[in-house]
């Protein structure tokens, strides 16, 4: 596949703003990517927004499908690659140079060093977001090794760091990524929807989980966990992968009174969610899961795996329970604590609607994003920025 790149030398700038590209490795469903469009989506009436990724996907459809212009970066892929990795830095630039945008924001670990690279020596400021650390627990030998020491230098690239939670801020911090003046936490936010669950009222009770069948979701775990409870419910598993057949196998394995429903990959996030009575995520590790304030959004109470940024959301005893990674039996502990009582299913899921409402709306993250967009850029650029308290408050 060619690159493709639009010239506008001969065409005249559109009026809504600044051009901001975005740029992130993979195009399928992910939280990053979902992310990424509610960027899209929240700034086109602001700004003149692109979007580049490594292959086409659900992300470049998506963003087709609201008037966003999507470039293709062929050589950018996930993988550790050199030779691809410097065929992507060319193109990046090509890419950038062409588009002259007035920055450049970059999403996940390669598109994150590549394109923070390329911005440099296109001379465009450029801000990354960190969805999780490429040296965190989980990924591969060689990007633990080679992880910190490219972080650091592609830090060296940026006016701005975003990172979604303040774990993942202290944790580069401690590892002298770059200075504290260097990063900004910004909570992922998402656009409200009409779908409210009811949790309580279900008869069995309906646990939910939305994720990838990946070894990090730890599924299997959930199905084995939900397969010891000694009354009727209903487990719901939304999402697909490679491990999707292991936890089938555990499912065949549940007794009669527990069923265990797999979905697949779905569109209708808000719809089922509020067709369920509580949330798990039984993750082993994490940035700051989109997949958590969903739930809260529908008003659902969470019970998740006490792990990177998830305190950040989810208050324990108030909006849902914390229990340690891998830990059947504290999993265990909290779901026969909460599944079959209705009234505390209530509490905690109206809890979580409301610190939904006030701290992760997508307005929140959008005014917090574009104030970073203007701290890189050392201007003001629309009149959604957040200023005076709010934005002290921010740089905290």
């Amino acid at each position: 596949m060619k690159l493709q790149v639009e010239t506008i030398a001969s065409k005249r700038r559109k009026s809504r703003g600044p051009r901001i590209l975005q740029i992130v490795t993979k195009a399928d469903l992910g939280g990053a990517q979902v992310h990424v469009l509610d960027l899209l989506r929240g700034f086109r009436d602001d700004f003149e927004m692109v979007l580049a990724t490594g292959e086409e996907g659900y992300c470049t459809d998506q963003a087709r499908s609201f008037g966003i212009e999507c470039h293709v970066l062929p050589s950018l892929v996930q993988r550790i690659d050199p030779i691809s990795d410097l065929k992507a830095t060319a193109e990046s630039i090509k890419l950038i140079r062409g588009l002259r945008p007035d920055l450049v924001h970059c999403h996940t670990t390669k598109a994150g060093l590549v394109g923070r690279l390329a911005a440099r020596l296109a001379n465009v400021p450029a801000v990354f977001t960190a969805h999780t650390w490429c040296f965190s627990e989980g990924t591969s030998l060689a990007w633990r090794a080679l992880g910190r020491p490219a972080e650091t230098f592609a830090a060296l690239c940026s006016k701005k760091i975003i990172t979604v939670s303040e774990a993942n801020r202290t944790a580069a911090i401690a590892k002298k990524i770059a200075g504290a003046d260097k990063f900004v936490t910004v909570h992922n936010g998402g656009a409200d929807t009409l779908h409210r669950a009811r949790p309580g009222s279900g008869n069995p009770p309906r646990i939910v989980m939305v994720a990838r069948f990946a070894a990090q979701k730890n599924q299997t775990l959930l199905v084995e966990t939900v397969a010891k409870l000694k009354r009727p419910a209903i487990l719901t598993l939304i999402g697909d992968g490679p491990l999707r057949q292991q936890a089938e196998q555990a499912a065949a394995a549940c007794p009669a009174h527990i069923k265990v429903e797999f979905l697949g990959q779905r569109r209708d996030i808000p719809e089922l969610l509020a067709q369920a009575d509580l949330f798990v995520l039984s993750t082993n590790w994490e940035g700051f899961p989109i997949s958590i304030l969903e739930a809260m959004r529908a008003g659902l109470p969470v019970i998740s795996t006490d792990v990177n940024g998830v305190r950040e959301a989810v208050d324990d005893g108030e909006t849902g329970l914390l229990v340690s990674p891998r830990d059947g039996n504290g999993l265990l502990g909290a779901l026969e604590k909460l599944v079959f009582d209705p009234t505390m299913l209530e509490h905690m899921g109206t809890r979580g609607r409301a610190k939904f409402e006030q701290l992760f709306s997508l307005d929140a993250m959008l005014n917090k994003t574009v104030s970073v967009y203007e701290l890189a850029m050392g201007k003001r650029i629309t009149k959604r920025a957040v200023s005076g308290p709010a934005l002290v408050e921010l740089l905290k």
